[in-house]
C-alpha cells in the first residue's frame, strides 16, 4: 500500500526518526536507489529551495525528473485534478506537488497510484519541517525536551507543520501572533491531541516576549506570503513580532535562529540576527536536500497501490 506525505503527521514519531537516521548515511554517500524511476514535479507556485533540493536529491539517487510549471498542467482548469493524478501515476513512480489548495493535494493523492508529497500547500509545509528538525538535531544533539518559539503569522503552513511535528517529537511549541493571525483551530486541536501522549506543552499568545523566554529555538517566516493581498496592513500589525537582538537575548544563551527563507531583513527579522552567529538558516536550507533524500527513499519502498 502506497504512503503519501501530505502532512508532517502522516508520519509517526518513529517514522520521522527512521527518515532522520537514513539522512546520516545519505550525507556520507549517494547510492543508485532510483535507477529507472521517474519523479514528476507539479508546481503551481515558484520555488528555489524546494525545486532545487528535490531535483538534485532524486538525480543524485539515480532517478529521472519531469517538471511541470503552473501554465503546463492547469490543475482543475485545463484538466481535472483527478485526471492529472491518474495520468501521471500511470507513468511515473512519484509525484511531488506544490499547490495553492491543500484540497487539490488531497484529491491528487486519492486518485494517484503512486506516493504524493506535499512540497507546500496553503495548509502545511511538511518537507520544510523535516529539514528543520534535522537541523535542530544536528546543532543541538537532541530534539526531545527543547522549546521552539515561532513568531509572526500563525495562520501559515510552516507553523502548522512545526506544531504537529513538535507534538510528535517531544518539543514544546510556542506561537506568538497578533490577534486574528493565530494558527488554524483544527491544526492546534490535532497537535494538542498528539501532545497528550508526548507531554508537549503548546502555547498560543499575542506576547512575543512570553513566547521566546528561555527558548532553545526562535523561528520566523515572511509576514507576506504568496497570495496575501493585505501587504501594508500586515507590515504594520506584525512589526512588534520582528525577531530582534533584544528578543533573542530573552531566550537561552545558546538559542539558535531559524527561517525557512526567503527572508526580508528589516521586516520579520533584523539583519544582525539572520546574519549573526546564532543563525542556522543556510544549514537549514541545505538540509532540505538531505531530509528529502531520506523521505524519498522511505516513501518509495511502499510502492504502488492497486485500484
Amino acid at each position: 500500500m502506497k504512503k503519501d506525505f501530505l502532512s508532517i503527521a502522516d508520519l509517526s514519531a518513529k517514522e520521522i526518526w527512521q527518515v532522520l537516521l537514513l539522512v546520516k548515511k545519505l550525507k556520507q554517500r549517494n547510492a543508485n536507489y532510483f535507477a529507472g524511476k521517474t519523479m514528476v514535479m507539479l508546481f503551481e507556485k515558484p520555488s528555489l529551495r524546494t525545486k532545487l533540493s528535490f531535483d538534485i536529491a532524486f538525480n543524485q539517487l539515480g532517478g529521472h525528473i519531469v517538471y511541470f510549471g503552473s501554465q503546463e498542467v492547469g490543475l482543475g482548469k485545463r484538466e481535472s485534478v483527478s485526471d492529472v493524478a491518474k495520468i501521471i501515476s500511470s507513468m511515473a513512480d512519484l509525484i511531488v506537488a506544490r499547490v495553492f489548495s491543500h484540497k487539490d493535494l488531497e484529491e491528487l493523492a486519492d486518485n494517484s497510484k503512486v506516493p504524493v508529497i506535499n512540497a507546500l500547500s496553503d495548509l502545511e509545509h511538511p518537507c520544510q519541517a523535516l529539514a528543520d528538525f534535522l537541523t535542530v538535531l544536528e546543532v543541538k544533539g537532541r530534539l526531545e525536551g527543547l522549546t521552539l518559539a515561532y513568531l509572526g503569522d500563525g495562520e501559515n503552513n510552516v507553523p502548522h507543520s512545526l506544531v504537529l511535528g513538535c507534538a510528535l517529537l517531544g518539543i514544546d511549541f510556542r506561537c506568538a501572533s497578533p490577534k486574528g493571525y493565530f494558527m488554524k483551530k483544527e491544526i492546534v486541536q490535532k497537535a494538542k491531541q498528539i501532545a497528550k501522549a508526548t507531554g508537549v506543552n503548546i502555547l498560543e499568545t499575542e506576547n512575543p516576549e512570553e513566547a521566546v523566554k528561555n527558548a532553545d529555538i526562535i523561528y520566523t517566516d515572511t509576514w507576506v506570503s504568496m497570495g496575501d493581498k493585505d501587504k501594508e496592513k500586515r507590515l504594520k500589525i506584525f512589526q512588534p513580532y520582528q525577531v530582534s537582538q533584544s528578543l533573542m537575548s530573552l531566550a537561552k544563551k545558546d538559542v539558535i535562529f531559524m527561517h525557512d527563507l526567503p527572508a526580508y531583513r528589516g521586516n520579520e527579522v533584523a539583519s544582525e540576527v539572520i546574519d549573526g552567529p546564532q543563525s542556522v538558516v543556510f544549514l537549514q536550507a541545505e538540509n532540505r536536500l538531505y531530509s528529502q533524500k531520506g523521505l524519498l527513499i522511505y516513501l518509495m519502498k511502499f510502492g504502488r497501490k492497486k485500484f
